[in-house]
C-alpha cells in the first residue's frame, strides 16, 4: 500500500472519480460521463498545479469527510462549497478556489454544496487509479470506469501513487455565475409538439425534480402536449438533449446518459450553459430561452476563451 492515502471517514452523498470522460465509444452503449462541471474540474486541477486532465473527486451536495496519512500535499476545492480543513490543534474554514497543505493526520471535511450541486477536490499529484477505454470517470449505472465503477465508500483507502514536489499555494477570485434562462436549440422532434405546448416550454418555469441524478435532470411543470407520437424509434442521444416522454415533463440528459433513447426531442441545451445547469439544485425553478445554432457556436467559444483566460492566471 502507498504510504501516502486518504481514509474516508464519511464518503458523502455520491462521491465519485471524475476526469475528461472516454471518447468514441457510443457505438457500444458508452456515454463520456466525466465531470458534470468542466471548468470548475480544470480550475481544480490547475490551483494544485496539476496536468488539467488529471482524475478528481466529484461529490454532489455532501461531501467525503477524508483523513489524510502520508507527506505533505496541497489540495484545492472549487464550485460553491463549505468545508473545513481540521488540523491536531485548530481548524480552519476552508475558502474554495485556494490551495491548501495537507500534513499527515490532518483531515478535510466537506460538508455541504452552497445552493448547487457539485463540487472537486484535486490533489497536487495523481490518485492511483485504474483507466477503462482511457479514462478513470465512473459511471455507477453501468458499473464502468475506476473504484469498479462504484461511489467511493465508507472507510476505504484512496492511495496516491505520486505527490508533485513542487507545490505552490495559489488562489484566484471567482464566482459560480447563476443562470436566469437556460438556451436551448430546437430539437428534431420540435415539431412533434402543440403550438401550446411550445409555448409552454420557452415562457413557463419548470421546477427541477428530486429524482434528478448524472443521467438526467428531471423537471415538473406544465406538461407540454405531444400531437404525433409520445415514442419514436430509438435514436442517437447527446449531452444536453431534451427529451418528453409521455406524462409531458422534460428530461435533460446528462453526462451518465443512456446513448440511445425512444422519446421525442423538444431541444438541446447549448453548450454555453451546461456547466451551469448542472449546478441547478432540485426544487429550484427554471426556464428555456430558444437561440440559434450560430449564436450558440460563438457564445461557447467566448465561455471556452473566458476559462482558458481564468486558468493563465493562476
Amino acid at each position: 500500500m502507498s504510504k501516502n492515502y486518504f481514509e474516508l471517514i464519511r464518503a458523502g452523498v455520491n462521491t465519485t472519480f471524475q476526469d475528461k470522460g472516454r471518447n468514441n465509444l457510443y457505438h457500444i452503449g458508452i456515454p463520456f460521463s466525466g465531470v458534470m462541471d468542466n471548468r470548475n474540474y480544470l480550475l481544480a486541477n490547475r490551483l494544485v498545479g496539476n496536468k488539467l486532465e488529471l482524475p478528481v473527486i466529484e461529490f454532489a451536495y455532501q461531501g467525503p469527510l477524508l483523513k489524510y496519512s502520508g507527506d505533505k500535499i496541497h489540495i484545492a476545492v472549487t464550485g460553491d462549497v463549505i468545508f473545513k480543513i481540521k488540523k491536531k490543534d485548530y481548524e480552519i474554514e476552508g475558502n474554495c478556489y485556494e490551495s491548501y497543505q495537507l500534513e499527515d493526520g490532518d483531515e478535510i471535511d466537506i460538508l455541504s454544496t452552497n445552493k448547487s450541486v457539485y463540487g472537486y477536490l484535486a490533489i497536487s499529484g495523481e490518485f492511483d487509479l485504474k483507466l477503462q477505454w482511457g479514462s478513470c470517470s465512473i459511471n455507477t449505472k453501468a458499473n464502468i470506469g475506476s473504484n469498479n465503477g462504484k461511489k467511493l465508500e465508507h472507510l476505504q483507502k484512496i492511495n496516491i501513487s505520486k505527490i508533485n514536489l513542487n507545490q505552490v499555494k495559489k488562489k484566484m477570485n471567482y464566482l459560480n455565475s447563476k443562470v436566469e434562462n437556460i438556451r436551448v436549440l430546437k430539437g428534431t422532434n420540435f415539431n412533434y409538439f402543440s403550438e401550446e405546448g411550445k409555448k409552454i416550454f420557452f415562457e413557463k418555469e419548470f421546477t427541477v425534480s428530486k429524482l434528478s441524478d448524472r443521467m438526467g435532470m428531471r423537471l415538473e411543470g406544465n406538461k407540454i402536449e405531444n400531437i404525433v407520437n409520445t415514442n419514436i424509434k430509438s435514436e442517437g442521444l447527446l449531452k444536453g438533449v431534451i427529451q418528453v416522454p409521455a406524462d409531458g415533463n422534460p428530461i435533460i440528459m446528462l453526462s451518465d446518459h443512456g446513448t440511445i433513447g425512444g422519446y421525442p426531442k423538444i431541444g438541446v441545451v447549448a453548450s454555453v450553459d451546461y456547466d451551469r445547469l448542472v449546478q441547478i439544485s432540485s426544487g429550484s425553478k427554471i426556464k428555456f430561452k430558444e437561440i440559434e445554432l450560430s449564436d450558440a457556436e460563438t457564445l461557447f467559444k467566448l465561455y471556452e476563451m473566458e476559462t482558458q483566460n481564468l486558468l493563465s492566471q493562476i
